[in-house]
């Protein structure tokens, strides 16, 4: 499992700095951060928010802070090298700050916990003036599909 962990790991790396055009997600690929960090059960990208990404009022839709979120902790858990997928079971989300189009905010998420079966994990969505956007907790649980990668 441990060349797993190094071929996943060695990819995601391989795609630092560069847009998620190629992501294995394709929410990833629509939401289309940049990837800054890569680590065993750690992932860093940043994201700058669209018009398409916002609410009526012009401010970041909170299912796109979610999905952000969610989505980068589905990549993280990838780092373990788990041979069966996960998916998400809750993704329990607080909204702090406002975010508005053009704003570059930066998501972390990372695994607490990895047991067995369940993982949790917690993130958080960070504006470049240190304010948190939103943070999250995060239970993922094994499925039985067994990973292609």
């Amino acid at each position: 499992m441990e060349n797993l962990i190094n071929s996943r790991i060695d990819y995601l790396r391989s795609q630092i700095g560069r847009t998620m055009t190629e992501s294995w997600s394709p929410v990833g690929r629509f939401l289309n951060g940049v990837l800054l960090s890569v680590d065993h059960g750690r992932m860093v990208a940043e994201y700058t928010i669209r018009e398409d990404l916002t609410n009526v009022v012009g401010g970041l839709h909170g299912g796109m802070s979610s999905a952000i979120l969610d989505d980068l902790i589905g990549g993280t858990v990838f780092t373990l090298g788990r041979e069966f997928g996960y998916t998400t079971v809750n993704l329990n989300v607080d909204f702090l700050h406002a975010a508005k189009p053009g704003d570059v905010l930066t998501a972390t998420a990372e695994v607490i916990r990895a047991g067995r079966n369940l993982i949790h994990c917690e993130g958080r969505l960070v504006a470049a003036d240190g304010k948190i956007i939103a943070k999250c907790t995060s239970n993922l649980v094994q499925t039985s599909r067994k990973l292609p990668f």
